[in-house]
């Protein structure tokens, strides 16, 4: 497993590839790009105020951010990672939930540092870039236009588009399949084990960002055939990892 630190990082505008390793490049959205647990907490809140529930911290909607929102709304009102809430009461819960978080979207979302300029180095590769994510077209999409980088992909794949989220890799072989790539030469480059599992069943390589939301447990402490190829700290490390890779 490749690991860099910014301290190694090559300058920018001196790496831009001749050849790309990659024939897709499949990014995650929420803890890779784009960090959204305040629109998601404000969300939550209005969700749980609403059914005059008790009320979360920020950091407890970020510990259960990662699995789509159907996982998130189940786990605010049960605050477990596994437990399912009552179907009727989940069912109200997303009602509310939805159109909360459609009325604050990215406006307290933002662009981890670095994002941008490595979707500006990405994209002198000339190689399709994706966005797989398992939030829903309705919400991501909005929130690519928003944060201005919706230029940089051919495609979203949303968490509604395939019949299984990630870690399921449905949605990396759609991505594949929609740009005529091959998997066995395409890259995720994600932020949590689900990222890593979804990227090892579809036979991508794989590529973690060590922040994020990964429920509170380090990229560096997953271990055996799922764990990435590389960790990287920022966006600005890809040039090097990708000269690496293409060795």
């Amino acid at each position: 497993m490749l690991e860099y630190s910014p301290a190694a990082c090559l300058p920018w505008m001196n790496n831009v590839a001749s050849d790309c390793p990659f024939e897709l490049v499949a990014i995650d959205l929420d803890g890779t790009l784009v960090d959204s647990v305040g629109d998601l907490h404000t969300a939550v809140s209005t969700m749980l105020n609403a059914m005059t529930m008790q009320p979360v911290t920020i950091d407890d909607v970020r510990h259960w951010v990662g699995n789509g929102i159907d996982r998130l709304v189940h786990r605010a009102l049960t605050r477990s990672m596994s437990e399912n809430a009552e179907s009727v009461l989940f069912e109200t819960a997303m009602v509310l939930f939805q159109d909360a978080y459609q009325a604050v979207n990215g406006q307290q979302s933002c662009l981890y540092p670095d994002v941008a300029r490595g979707l500006e180095w990405l994209a002198t590769l000339n190689t399709p870039m994706v966005v797989v994510t398992n939030k829903a077209a309705r919400f991501a999409n909005p929130l690519l236009e928003v944060l201005k980088i919706d230029q940089f992909y051919e495609v979203c794949i949303a968490g509604d588009h395939v019949a299984n989220k990630k870690p399921d890799p449905g949605a990396l072989l759609l991505a594949a399949s929609r740009c005529h790539a091959n998997p066995r030469h395409s890259v995720l480059i994600g932020d949590s084990i689900s990222d890593m599992k979804a990227a090892h069943a579809a036979g991508f390589s794989s590529i973690s960002v060590s922040y994020g939301y990964n429920h509170g447990q380090s990229v560096r402490t997953v271990q055996g055939k799922t764990k990435s190829d590389a960790i990287i700290d920022s966006f600005s490390e890809l040039p090097a990892v990708f000269k690496q890779m293409s060795m």
